[in-house]
């Protein structure tokens, strides 16, 4: 085998170094973004959360504001206002366990003592 065929016995492309260079490139973004998916943070925001439970950021303010999960609300950095914020083990159980029961005749949600 010499340089003009590869390892199938068909020539290389003529711009197979291209080719490389741009799969690279693909592959270091999808790692980029891979890496920054797994990142464990203490504290999530409403935003965030959306984007690791595949659900709209207005959901999840929504199950905060009913209770449906555990939040808290603390300083966003926007002046006076605070924003809700949902712990990493809740998250856990989010994924485990599913959202709080509703409590029966309320649209309040069941509150039991985080763990």
């Amino acid at each position: 085998m010499d340089d003009t065929t590869s390892d199938f016995g068909a020539p290389p492309p003529v711009n197979w170094p291209v080719l490389v260079l741009a799969k690279l490139g693909t592959i270091e973004i999808a790692v980029a973004e891979l890496r920054s998916r797994q990142t464990v943070r203490e504290w999530y925001s409403t935003h965030e959360l959306a984007e690791l439970l595949g659900k709209a950021e207005f959901t999840t303010r929504e199950w905060c504001r009913l209770g449906r999960i555990y939040a808290e609300k603390r300083l966003s950095g926007r002046g006076a206002s605070k924003a809700w914020v949902i712990s990493h083990e809740e998250l856990l159980r989010i994924q485990r366990e599913g959202l709080l029961p509703l409590d029966a005749g309320t649209d309040r949600a069941c509150r039991r003592p985080p763990p």
